[in-house]
């Protein structure tokens, strides 16, 4: 643009014999030219760095996957697009508190015109995080303790322990989970517990103490879980009016199973869905990998959910089958499923 000049905006008198003004009197003003700014919306830019600020005990390595697709990023709006699904990945690692996103232009001595700088600003989870609270149910009060370690190798593992107290019963679990870099829907977890559960109508008591490990993967639209299970089961008496069935499979056995479970979830929220179905299949084998329990059960489990002039609608059902292939005797008491009607 150049240099403007301007007559000063001084106040010029209005009367007098000064009302003329001098040519040598006038003040020039020179004005900066004006920077013209490059709107970079639809404009080619290349991403050059990646920086992850904040990290402690996490690999980097790891994180890699997570961030990798916004390289391939062509314009602007598709660097703030990439951006924001990685920050979503890597929230949901579940080891961040905090995760923000800065695009700034390149710097330093490779820096290309339109090269970009993308920095995540992280903030990790503690090293341990702790609960308590306490629980009233089934004529019986319990207090529950928790110890989770997320992060607990620097990899998205996590370690987690559940103990609980109550005036009829004691229980514990202790987990670790263990996801695949760069798929977190793919991953390992390994579970010990003790569990008890009281049927006062069929006046049974259950006791198990188990150890299973699981493996998670998606394919195409719907999510697959193998799983093991070895079980030491305890059945006993809760009152002296128990039936003679009851009765008869008190005592000691052991569960050794294989299962297999397929989930298609199209609802919008898995606590309170609003539209969408859910369709779960699930076949358990047990006694070809020891055990003196020998049963092939199948179960499925199908919800429906609708909204339609402000009404919500949900359909709930469930059923199954239970048979033994490796023996002629009927299914023992605790190879059946319990069912119960969901909540309204």
């Amino acid at each position: 643009m150049g240099t403007v000049h301007a007559r000063s905006l001084d106040p010029l008198p209005m009367q007098g014999p000064e009302l003329g003004v001098h040519t040598d009197e006038v003040e020039l003003v020179e004005v900066e030219p004006q920077t013209k700014q490059e709107i970079l919306e639809n404009k080619d830019v290349v991403v050059q760095h990646v920086h992850v600020d904040g990290l402690g005990r996490t690999k980097e390595d790891f994180l890699t996957y997570e961030i990798a697709d916004v390289f391939h990023a062509k314009n602007l709006i598709d660097v703030m697009k990439k951006s924001h699904e990685a920050r979503q990945k890597l929230l949901r690692l579940g080891i961040f508190r905090q995760v923000e996103v800065v695009i700034d232009t390149a710097q330093g001595e490779d820096a290309l015109p339109n090269g970009l700088d993308i920095t995540f600003e992280v903030t990790e989870l503690r090293r341990m995080t702790g609960s308590y609270n306490t629980m009233v149910g089934n004529n019986e009060g319990s207090m529950v303790l928790g110890i989770k370690l997320p992060n607990f190798l620097g990899r998205a593992e996590k370690l987690t322990f559940q103990f609980s107290y109550g005036t009829k019963e004691t229980s514990y679990g202790l987990s670790f989970f263990k996801p695949q870099a760069g798929n977190f829907d793919r991953n390992f977890s390994v579970n010990l517990y003790k569990v008890t559960g009281q049927f006062p109508w069929s006046s049974l008591r259950e006791t198990d103490r188990g150890v299973s490990t699981e493996f998670n993967f998606p394919i195409w639209k719907t999510n697959h879980t193998l799983k093991w299970e070895g079980v030491w089961r305890e059945l006993g008496c809760l009152a002296r009016t128990a039936s003679f069935a009851v009765r008869e499979e008190s005592g000691h056995s052991l569960k050794s199973s294989l299962s297999h479970a397929m989930v298609i979830d199209t609802r919008n929220s898995a606590i309170l869905p609003k539209r969408g179905a859910m369709l779960k299949i699930n076949q358990e084998l047990a006694g070809y990998t020891g055990g003196d329990a020998s049963f092939l059960k199948e179960d499925f489990e199908l919800q429906l959910t609708s909204v339609s002039s402000g009404i919500q609608s949900s359909l709930h059902l469930c059923g199954g089958a239970c048979s033994c292939p490796l023996e002629t005797s009927p299914p023992a008491l605790l190879t059946g499923s319990i069912w119960a009607v969901p909540p309204v």
